[in-house]
């Protein structure tokens, strides 16, 4: 992966978190009037636009996110064969190094069907958000999606994987014998889909903790000291 893949893929997700919501603009605010809906989209937009980048940070969605899922249990590894290429740290390096591109794509196929969703929230579900858990925004657009993220992300793993042209990932999957390409996107999709909804709530929490680090006016008048009194 070159360094300008990661800055283009952030430009893209600039530009799909912010074609949503000029609003998210503080330049944008003249004349609007206060609205808890809106309040909850800036919040998510800020909350997913955050996410995403933390996620495709050069060298960061591997390190931080991915290594957790396990290669093991990702590609339901077993065998002496599979034992023998998975113990070679030149296969590790380039396995890593492939497998965050993947994830990387998947995220963004993933950011506009979060933009979208985002856009349809109402007063009532808004209200319940402002003044409810910390990361409940972002529990309520997961539950809205209903697996979506899931299906937009799958056959983008499963493109990557069958046409790995590297020889250790086609070594890979001659070993694993009576592999699945689509199981195996779908097992990797589900988890880097609960990856992407981990770190945007964590990032909608930290909004809400201290909204003055968006520098907007709407999610701090919402969300500040003021508010909380």
């Amino acid at each position: 992966m070159t360094m300008q893949e990661p800055l283009g893929r952030r430009t893209f997700f600039m530009a799909v978190l912010g074609a949503g919501a000029a609003l998210t603009l503080p330049g944008c605010q003249t004349a609007r009037p206060l609205s808890l809906e809106e309040a909850v989209r800036r919040l998510l937009f800020f909350a997913s636009d955050n996410a995403f980048a933390r996620m495709t940070r050069p060298g960061g969605f591997w390190d931080q996110q991915v290594a957790a899922i396990g290669l093991g249990n990702l590609f339901g590894l077993r065998g002496d064969a599979m034992a023998r290429v998975l113990t070679s740290p030149l296969f590790r390096d380039r396995m890593q190094a492939a497998f965050s591109d993947w994830a990387i794509d998947a995220t963004a196929r993933a950011a506009p069907v979060v933009t979208d969703a985002v856009r349809t929230i109402g007063f009532r579900n808004a209200y319940d958000l402002v003044h409810g858990d910390p990361r409940g925004a972002t529990a309520y657009l997961r539950a809205a999606l209903a697996g979506r993220l899931i299906e937009v992300m799958v056959p983008g793993l499963a493109n990557a994987m069958a046409v790995a042209s590297d020889p250790l990932m086609a070594e890979l999957l001659n070993a694993a014998t009576g592999v699945n390409v689509a199981a195996v996107a779908r097992s990797a999709a589900d988890r880097i889909d609960d990856v992407i909804w981990r770190v945007i709530a964590e990032e909608e929490a930290l909004i809400r903790a201290d909204p003055r680090i968006t520098r907007d006016p709407v999610l701090m008048g919402v969300f500040g000291p003021a508010a909380r009194r």
